[in-house]
């Protein structure tokens, strides 16, 4: 085995418009050249590939049945990986229409384009592009390579100095696009089909000023329950509370299946990215002191 090299270079640009106050987009376009990969790449891609790695895959000589798959760590030639990964992030500030401040909404669009993913296996073998296929979870690299992946998403903030300040709400859906499924059974390529899911929280995070002090010479605040120190209240109901956020949500809202992927012959699913557990809720209470 041979120690790894890696060759990575990246652009990227963020413009945020004068005449769109509050509206940032930015992109940022990759590559990356990985050279002497150490590797297990999974006895499905030897399967798949059986021609371009002789001696991996051991057959029965007289009915050519699978007898055993060889595994064996190798140094890859070189890997190719290129994309584009891109955002807008808009911040409407309910300001800029001159009546009462009702708070703020915040849009973002998030997503990654895989341009390419070549991957050569030594170089007495044509390169592969494995960008938009389905990826064994036997093989090194991590998941499966949809050229496409995004997540949209409003978010809605109370405005400052009312008792909604900490009121925090939004939506998300995220979005895998198709990718192609190798069926060994018959050879087939097919396109797994895309994936849409809507994730829903809603938090509040008190924030309660401290009440005044008022002092009474030979008697504790509230009667003892609460102790000034250092011109601080550190103890009672209020000090408590404050910085408390309690968070509701819920995510794969309408309880979206996985697509079904022909490969994947464990489950039938992609679980690099995607699952099974359906819809659910949470509760979550978070204190900072």
């Amino acid at each position: 085995m041979q120690p790894e090299v890696a060759y990575e270079w990246t652009y990227g640009a963020v413009y945020s418009p004068k005449w769109i106050k509050g509206l940032t987009l930015s992109v940022d376009f990759w590559h990356i050249d990985l050279r002497s990969i150490a590797a297990l790449i999974g006895p499905q891609f030897i399967l798949d590939h059986e021609q371009q790695l002789p001696g991996l895959v051991i057959r029965d000589p007289t009915t050519g049945a699978i007898k055993r798959i060889i595994d064996p760590n190798l140094n890859l030639s070189e890997t190719i990986v290129e994309g584009i990964d891109y955002e807008a992030i808009y911040i409407l500030e309910s300001a800029i229409f001159g009546g009462p401040d009702w708070g703020r909404l915040t849009f973002t669009l998030n997503g990654t384009w895989l341009s390419r993913f070549v991957l050569q296996l030594s170089s007495d073998f044509k390169p592969i592009n494995i960008a938009g296929q389905f990826v064994p979870m036997g093989f090194s690299f991590t998941g499966s390579l949809p050229r496409n992946r995004a997540y949209a998403s409003v978010f809605y903030n109370g405005p400052a100095d009312s008792w909604v300040a900490g009121f925090d709400i939004g939506a998300t859906v995220h979005w895998t696009g198709q990718y192609s499924d190798d069926i060994l059974l018959d050879r087939l390529t097919r396109k797994v089909r895309e994936w849409i899911t809507l994730d829903l929280i809603a938090s509040y995070t008190f924030k309660l000023p401290p009440p005044a002090p008022v002092e009474v010479p030979g008697f504790g605040k509230d009667g003892g329950k609460n102790v000034k120190m250092d011109g601080k209240e550190k103890c009672g109901w209020r000090a408590w509370l404050s910085g408390t956020t309690i968070t509701l949500g819920m995510q794969n809202v309408f309880d979206e299946d996985p697509p079904f992927v022909g490969g994947a012959f464990a489950n039938n699913y992609d679980e690099s990215i995607a699952d099974v557990k359906g819809r659910f809720w949470y509760v979550q209470l978070k204190k900072r002191f």
